[in-house]
């Protein structure tokens, strides 16, 4: 700040400017030398899951289905399914898929995730008994092909916080190309 009188000016310092100057300083020291929060990790298991959200882990004990025969028979005939639990169909390689809902007498969301584990599609609610085919991919989609299937409980996904981007933390993916390797 400029004092004026009679004659001369003189500056005053200004302190608030010069504590912003320190605080900025402090910040971009603590950002630059601290290290950055850690990922939250999750100890896989041959039958457990987990999605990484928005709000924290989400994890679901699974059947796995990675054979044609346990892929073909699904979660068929089943009359209930246990929240926090689901099945996880697993392809040797990347493909297109398309699923329907054949002798499946529960609603189902359909968690499409390609090669890395992360959730490329949500197929939300999808119909008891209705053989309509439901793709892995919506038709604009620039890379179709997918690894993994999560099927779980109708409504699960949104009531979840399930979305497109999140990734999944496997023992059936190769840890070195996973968006979310197991811990």
């Amino acid at each position: 700040m400029t004092i004026c009188g009679t004659g001369s000016c003189r500056v005053q310092p200004n302190k608030s400017a010069g504590l912003r100057l320190l605080a900025g300083f402090l910040v971009a020291w603590l950002a630059f030398y601290l290290p950055a929060a850690a990922e939250p990790s999750f100890a896989c298991k041959d039958d457990r899951v987990a999605i990484l959200t928005d709000r924290g882990i989400v994890d679901f004990t699974v059947e796995i289905a990675d054979s044609p025969a346990e892929r073909a028979q699904g979660l068929m005939f089943r009359k209930t399914l246990a929240p926090g639990s689901g099945m996880l169909f697993v392809y040797d390689r990347p493909r297109q898929v398309a699923f329907w809902m054949r002798n499946t007498f529960i609603p189902l969301d359909l968690i499409f995730m390609d090669a890395t584990g992360t959730i490329r599609h949500i197929h939300p609610n999808a119909r008891p008994l209705d053989e309509t085919p439901i793709p892995g991919a919506t038709a604009d989609d620039p890379n179709p092909e997918r690894k993994l299937i999560l099927e779980i409980g109708g409504g699960e996904a949104a009531r979840l916080g399930l979305v497109t981007g999140q990734p999944m933390a496997t023992l059936q993916l190769d840890q070195t190309n996973a968006a979310w390797p197991c811990s």
